[in-house]
């Protein structure tokens, strides 16, 4: 395949990976912020601990939305690790988030709805930029070359699917001598 062939198929994946991870991390973000509004109002949690108990069960939410839709089709075989890893990165991205929210909250002084929401919503726009980085480098890694390689061999080897005219066929019989 030619070079820019293979950076547009590159580009291509990587648009869908965005994607994925967009889609998940979204939602994500809705249950994280419902989950921020409903204990700030239901509950008498301080701003910053009810933000970390939503970020904790956005964390559950997205593991799930990652390992069986995102990122599928990556490797499995090391799951503990996997498990350790994605816990450790979303940590880090918890500390930015809630970081930036007791920022504004303890040390600006804007502690109302909309303040609190707005730089909630901010660290999550921070944090989510790291975990993508994160999880696609080190948690969810890519399959190794070898498994990859004997994917696309087996998928030239496969029979061809659609019909083949007989001039077609003429032009795949090698030349008789």
């Amino acid at each position: 395949m030619s070079e820019p062939g293979a950076l547009r198929m590159r580009l291509a994946l990587l648009g869908r990976e965005v994607a994925k991870f967009g889609v998940v991390g979204g939602i994500g973000v809705l249950v994280n912020l419902a989950a921020f509004n409903l204990l700030r109002h239901t509950t008498d949690l301080q701003v910053v601990r009810a933000s970390l108990v939503a970020t904790v069960v956005a964390i559950a939410f997205n593991y799930v939305g990652f390992r069986y839709f995102t990122y599928r089709d990556r490797d499995k075989s090391g799951r503990t690790k996997e498990m350790t890893l994605f816990l450790l990165f979303s940590l880090v991205g918890l500390v930015i988030e809630n970081g930036i929210l007791y920022a504004a909250t303890y040390g600006l002084g804007w502690n109302s709805p909309l303040a609190s929401n707005f730089f909630k919503f901010f660290g999550i726009g921070v944090a989510t930029l790291f975990r993508f980085w994160s999880y696609r480098t080190w948690v969810f890694r890519a399959l190794p070359a070898k498994e990859a390689v004997q994917t696309a061999e087996s998928f030239l080897e496969a029979e061809p699917t659609e019909p083949v005219t007989p001039r077609q066929a003429r032009r795949r019989q090698p030349d008789r001598v």
